[in-house]
């Protein structure tokens, strides 16, 4: 395991070895931290997503840590994402680099980074998971439902869901002891029309003060 700073000694990047190959983490260090949020990507972008700049942005000046994580695939510069299954053992290998701080850590992600914290909140003991963009089913195709994943997470969790998301809209979620939280008129990046009654700037407060009110104390 190597470490490295960036050039603003902010944020810190760390480089995980795993059986999938080299992972990542960026470090945005909370200065009173009481606990870690670990967030994946998704499947078709990286840890530059606005939501979880975002969350990297908001979270640390009320104690909480968020370390974004980079799956090997994408430290790899390649462009298609591997199996689920490669994915859960990225993050498994992940998962002691996570808990080095000696805080609770809460499980997140967007979209694939979602599933992935999802199916292997419980067996790594994570304290939460928080599910951002969760990809309920592929677009078009509520019949492929992925909400088992969600639902069999066994940790309290919270899904921040565009209103627009093709992935699956709020009201297709179904009943469970999740909390979700919508953004309005969001997508699966959870940006919204420039036509739509909220800016890009309100959308994301919405999901960072959302967040930040889910969080423990």
């Amino acid at each position: 395991m190597t470490s490295e700073t960036s050039e603003t000694s902010e944020p810190k990047r760390e480089t995980v070895g795993t059986p999938a190959g080299d992972a990542r983490i960026t470090w945005y260090a909370a200065e009173r931290p009481r606990l870690v949020l670990a967030a994946g990507h998704g499947a078709g972008g990286g840890i530059e997503a606005p939501d979880l700049r975002a969350l990297a942005a908001a979270l640390p000046p009320l104690g909480v840590t968020v370390a974004l994580v980079e799956q090997p695939w994408r430290v790899a510069g390649k462009k298609l994402a591997p199996a689920p299954r490669t994915l859960d053992t990225g993050w498994r290998a992940l998962w002691p680099a996570l808990e080095k701080p000696g805080l609770p850590v809460v499980a997140g992600g967007r979209s694939a980074g979602a599933r992935v914290a999802c199916r292997t909140a419980r067996e790594l003991g994570a304290h939460s998971v928080l599910a951002l963009s969760f990809p309920l089913h592929p677009p078009g195709r509520p019949e492929k439902s992925r909400a088992a994943e969600l639902l069999e997470s066994g940790v309290p969790t919270l899904v921040v869901q565009g209103g627009n998301d093709t992935f699956g809209k709020p009201a297709e979620f179904p009943e469970g002891s999740y909390t979700l939280l919508e953004v309005p008129y969001g997508d699966h990046g959870l940006a919204v029309p420039k036509r739509a009654p909220l800016s890009q700037e309100e959308a994301l407060t919405i999901l960072t003060e959302g967040v930040a009110a889910w969080l423990p104390d």
